[in-house]
């Protein structure tokens, strides 16, 4: 394929790559998870619900042994079943226990946190607004931690549409994985109907997806194209398209794989960003970045805006048994792999 630059472009084609990228710490101790698992109890080890949201991820864990299953009464009773970083609600546990499952809860931490803002303010019996996306299954265990105070804002025109109790005792918190701004303007419309509308004690939106979102922000003014790895069904790599169309890019697209990407998208590029959501691991990544040289493009400039050094422990349960059985190292391991050269911008 022979590309066409626009007519006076004489510059080198480029390649920029946002940093930090993909896995995150939630992610990265997620997938480990079902690895050690798999390691020190051989398989099956079932995983409720995708363990993090990308195919490839899903698809290498079921070959070495995982079973995905959509809900607890699928598992084998006894058996081992590994909760996946999008949290559960309190039913859920309920059935697992029922059930004589031993459970490896692998909820992201920073997800874990807002389920106990949600329980403290059910406590107070104050109304809590939860910004998110209906049917995500993060929303799904969130709101599960206190139906009967919560309500679920997918967009801020919802917000127009929010009734509650009492409007000097209401709250609001968010789903981890949102566009930042999308989940101010819905902030800003509940507050013009709620004036005493109060914050979470602290962001819920975690640190990775801001992360992204601020390195997208940064290249895309410079960009023909942004390209975001990641799957259909994480929010996150979805927010980063939106995000680079509102920041400058002429166009973004998102893509599972390098070979998603369409040459025509390519055509008259002359320079391409990429990125990744954070349950993305590197190689896929690197896999774009081999296309694009392929395609005539330069080695990747790093557009770096923040340096992320957040590792969590593995779940308990799995600590405890892997010490147990001798099942190997329970450290987490680096998120971020790199094997290409980069040079920084």
């Amino acid at each position: 394929m022979t590309d066409t630059l626009p007519a006076g472009t004489d510059r080198a084609r480029r390649v920029l790559l946002a940093a930090p990228r993909g896995y995150c710490a939630g992610v990265d101790r997620a997938v480990v998870a079902v690895e050690k698992a798999l390691e020190a109890y051989g398989a099956p080890v079932y995983v409720r619900k995708e363990i993090v949201h990308n195919k490839h991820v899903v698809e290498t864990l079921r070959e070495r042994g995982a079973v995905f299953v959509e809900e607890t009464d699928e598992v084998p009773r006894g058996a081992r079943l590994v909760f996946s970083a999008h949290g559960v609600s309190p039913a859920v546990r309920d059935a697992a226990v029922a059930r004589d499952l031993d459970t490896i809860d692998a909820t992201c931490p920073l997800v874990t946190k807002v389920h106990k803002e949600v329980q403290r303010f059910a406590r107070d019996d104050v109304d809590i607004l939860l910004i998110g996306h209906h049917g995500h299954e993060e929303v799904e265990g969130t709101a599960g931690e206190a139906p009967a105070h919560v309500q679920v804002v997918g967009s801020p025109d919802e917000a127009d549409r929010v009734e509650v109790r009492d409007p000097a005792r209401v709250v609001w918190v968010s789903q981890t994985t949102l566009s930042v701004d999308e989940t101010m303007e819905t902030v800003r419309r509940l507050r013009e109907r709620f004036p005493l509308l109060a914050d979470p004690p602290s962001d819920d939106i975690c640190y990775a997806t801001q992360n992204r979102q601020v390195a997208v922000k940064k290249l895309a003014p410079e960009c023909d194209l942004v390209i975001v790895v990641g799957s259909a069904n994480s929010s996150n790599s979805v927010r980063l398209v939106e995000v680079a169309l509102q920041a400058g890019a002429r166009a973004a697209h998102r893509v599972d794989r390098a070979a998603d990407v369409e040459d025509a998208w390519l055509a008259g590029a002359a320079t391409v960003g990429v990125t990744s959501g954070a349950s993305v691991p590197e190689i896929l990544v690197e896999d774009v970045l081999r296309l694009l040289a392929d395609r005539g493009f330069g080695e990747p400039e790093e557009v770096r805006t923040a340096t992320e050094d957040l590792m969590f422990s593995l779940p308990r349960e799995l600590r405890t048994g892997l010490s147990r059985t001798g099942g190997g190292d329970d450290r987490p391991r680096p998120a971020e792999r790199r094997t290409l050269p980069i040079r920084p911008v």
